[in-house]
């Protein structure tokens, strides 16, 4: 029984070991969007993913600061117009799909109140939350579209003639009788290369 009769591909993971992928997820990672309304790719939706990164990493430690040391009132107000400011500039960075998700998920606080430690807390837990998945989907679209390439890349070898092998960048392998080999002596050149 064959790979293609099982409907599942084999493909070098990140460790250098094989794993079998079903064909439908290979498929489904390369075929083009057939409907707009389909949800968009996690990767097309971050439009500056640096500035995302960076944003995160910063509320990730505002909550570790919230966790360990009481505060005042004077702090719980700078922390909230910084989980403002924070989402603001994340905005900045996301799709509209995204601004309008996060916009769903994060209640504002009340202007005119102060907020506690425990609403502090809670309002920067869900927005490193919703981060982390973000970020985990951010991967997994990654790893999909790895998978991809490399089935693409098996397949483009396979369908070489016998006796040429393809290198990682997809040129032909040193040595393997690419077009380029055996055109020095077409152009009298007999000088043996680049030795001293």
């Amino acid at each position: 029984m064959t790979q293609e009769q099982t409907g599942e591909v084999v493909v070098i993971g990140p460790d250098g070991q094989p794993i079998a992928v079903p064909a439908d997820v290979l498929k489904d990672a390369t075929a083009p969007e057939a409907n707009e309304d389909e949800e968009r790719d996690v990767t097309d939706l971050v439009e500056q993913p640096a500035k995302v990164m960076r944003i995160g990493s910063m509320i990730r430690q505002l909550l570790e600061e919230v966790k360990a040391a009481p505060l005042d009132e004077a702090s719980r107000n700078r922390l909230r117009e910084i989980h403002q400011a924070s989402i603001k500039e994340l905005e900045s960075g996301l799709a509209p799909e995204l601004v309008e998700e996060l916009e769903r998920l994060s209640l504002p606080f009340a202007e005119q109140q102060t907020p506690s430690e425990g609403e502090l807390r809670i309002a920067q837990a869900q927005l490193v939350g919703w981060l982390e998945g973000l970020f985990h989907g951010i991967q997994t679209a990654i790893y999909a579209q790895q998978v991809a390439a490399r089935a693409q890349f098996e397949q483009i070898r396979k369908g070489l003639p016998p006796g040429v092998s393809l290198s990682p960048e997809g040129q032909p392998a040193p040595g393997q009788g690419g077009p380029q080999q055996g055109g020095q002596h077409d152009h009298g050149d007999t000088s043996g290369g680049l030795y001293l």
